[in-house]
């Protein structure tokens, strides 16, 4: 009986993995907005009826391959903060640089998951909570660098005084996240994370033609300035 139940769920696998392929391919080709159900069915082979027992609906269909993108990108990152080892392990700034050029990697690598997940919202659609986990990991991973920085006095502290409302959403999204770190020090990294994928976005959505050539140097340059803001030391 195990055996059977095994097969059943390796095939459910099999057959869940191939219909979000055929999604990802239809959303590289049409984009988010024009995901079918149906269509996905038809270039697999598979009654409309047979896949809706898969995904009930389009937006579970869309949630399953948001949460992926989250997934893929927050695992990226994380890999490579934790690959920077010897004397650069003891340089936060090294941690943080490669938690955002993975980012960047990752979104010039996957165009149409990025779109996905930072381009514009799907019409009729609106994310679950489900997907708020996923969509943390990035922003955890540089927050991670910084606590660690903060934890060992390697962090220069912003001097800044922050409107109260300001403040209050600090606190806020320090209790939310089990984080102490001082006001100004999470405010800042709210605004680098924005920034980060601003500057990926910019890149991946054709803002930077004719503008920036040199985009590896630059990014890292912008990366560097994200690390000062939040009071991470940068080399000259």
């Amino acid at each position: 009986m195990t055996a059977i139940r095994g097969a059943r769920e390796r095939a459910r696998s099999e057959i869940t993995a191939a219909i979000k392929d055929e999604a990802r391919r239809q959303l590289a080709a049409e984009g988010a907005a024009k995901l079918s159900l149906r269509a996905v069915a038809r270039e697999l082979g598979m009654a409309s009826s047979a896949l809706y027992r898969y995904f009930p609906s389009r937006d579970d269909l869309l949630t399953a391959l948001i949460v992926d993108a989250y997934n893929a990108v927050g695992e990226a990152a994380e890999a490579a903060r934790d690959a920077v080892t010897g004397a650069d392990a003891k340089r936060p700034v090294a941690r943080w640089s490669a938690v955002c050029a993975a980012v960047r990697t990752w979104a010039l690598a996957h165009p149409h998951e990025y779109a996905l997940i930072y381009g514009s919202p799907v019409p009729g659609y609106t994310a679950p909570r489900t997907t708020t986990g996923p969509a943390s990991r990035v922003g955890l991973a540089l927050i991670g660098v910084v606590r660690d920085a903060y934890a060992a006095g390697a962090l220069k502290e912003p001097a800044e005084t922050l409107p109260d409302a300001v403040v209050g959403d600090a606190f806020t999204l320090g209790a939310e996240l089990g984080v102490e770190l001082p006001s100004a020090v999470l405010t800042r990294l709210v605004g680098a994370w924005a920034q980060l994928f601003g500057l990926v976005s910019f890149e991946v959505f054709g803002q930077f033609n004719g503008v920036v050539a040199a985009r590896t140097e630059f990014f890292e340059q912008a990366v560097h300035q994200l690390a000062r803001s939040v009071g991470l030391a940068t080399p000259r």
